[in-house]
């Protein structure tokens, strides 16, 4: 099994550890860390896009899980919700990754796209969300919706990827009633189960460089760590505010996507000169 080290510079190897500290840091607040890390992984030469995803996904598995243990620390997060939905979560990232191999993601982007400026606006206008917990159902409606959701955005993460936290955390906020700190609490025991779930599907293609996803993973475990303590001392408007920014920078991001893939770009620069 290769290292990945064999063509990457000082340099890159900087680079790489800057970016998995960084996204660390911003999983653990609010998620969508994989908008930095992601990128800067299918920038390392040599690799194939599948080993950056692979060896990605090895990164955040150590920044998923320190983050949680800090979380669970300090917040005691609820885990008779938080491990079932997380059970669902990995079942459904399984079977994202499974369809993402002979269907690309492409095709659900907009929709994505779509339903993140909903999520925004939705959060934008409504400042009071997210402060305290108060649920809006009891019972086994209440399970029966966690697992609901883990299942989808686990399936998603499999899918396609980037800002499973932060839909784990609007919906844990808007659906079922928790304050933004609760919620990212749940959400990185959540999303610790969907990128088992990935590297689940990885490990057998042998797609992971190893020596590279330790690096990644030793400044993804620092990142993490340093963002739960952060989020638990500044509180929910802290995590509203973070999640109001990665939100936007997802938007941007997938909608520049979409307008490549479907050849818009090009098509305009044809016809219109721009």
């Amino acid at each position: 099994m290769i290292s990945g080290f064999e063509d990457i510079t000082t340099a890159t190897i900087l680079l790489i550890l800057v970016a998995g500290f960084a996204a660390g840091w911003i999983d653990a607040v609010v998620g969508g860390g994989g908008l930095i890390q992601l990128p800067v992984m299918l920038m390392v030469p040599g690799i194939s896009p599948v080993q950056a995803l692979a060896t990605n996904k090895m990164g955040s598995i150590f920044g998923t899980a320190t983050s949680s243990v800090t979380y669970y620390r300090r917040v005691k997060p609820d885990l008779r919700t938080a491990l079932p939905m997380a059970g669902v979560a990995l079942l459904g990232s399984v079977g994202g990754a499974v369809v993402a191999a002979s269907l690309p993601g492409s095709v659900f982007k907009p929709i994505i796209v779509a339903a993140l400026v909903a999520v925004l606006l939705f959060t934008a206008f409504k400042p009071l969300m997210g402060e305290v917990t108060a649920l809006r159902h009891s019972g086994r409606r209440h399970y029966i919706l966690a697992g609901g959701i883990g299942g989808i955005i686990g399936f998603y993460d499999g899918l396609i990827g980037p800002g499973t936290g932060s839909f784990l955390v609007i919906a844990l906020v808007s659906l079922m009633g928790y304050a933004f700190l609760e919620a990212s609490a749940k959400a990185k025991i959540v999303n610790l189960a969907t990128n088992a779930g990935a590297l689940m599907f990885f490990l057998p293609h042998g797609s992971l460089l190893w020596g590279v996803g330790l690096v990644l993973g030793a400044a993804n475990m620092a990142g993490g760590y340093l963002g739960a303590r952060t989020a638990v001392k500044q509180g929910n408007k802290f995590i509203r505010v973070v999640f109001l920014a990665v939100v936007t920078v997802l938007i941007v991001k997938l909608g520049i996507d979409v307008w490549n893939e479907n050849g818009v770009g090009a098509w305009a620069t044809a016809v219109l000169g721009v």
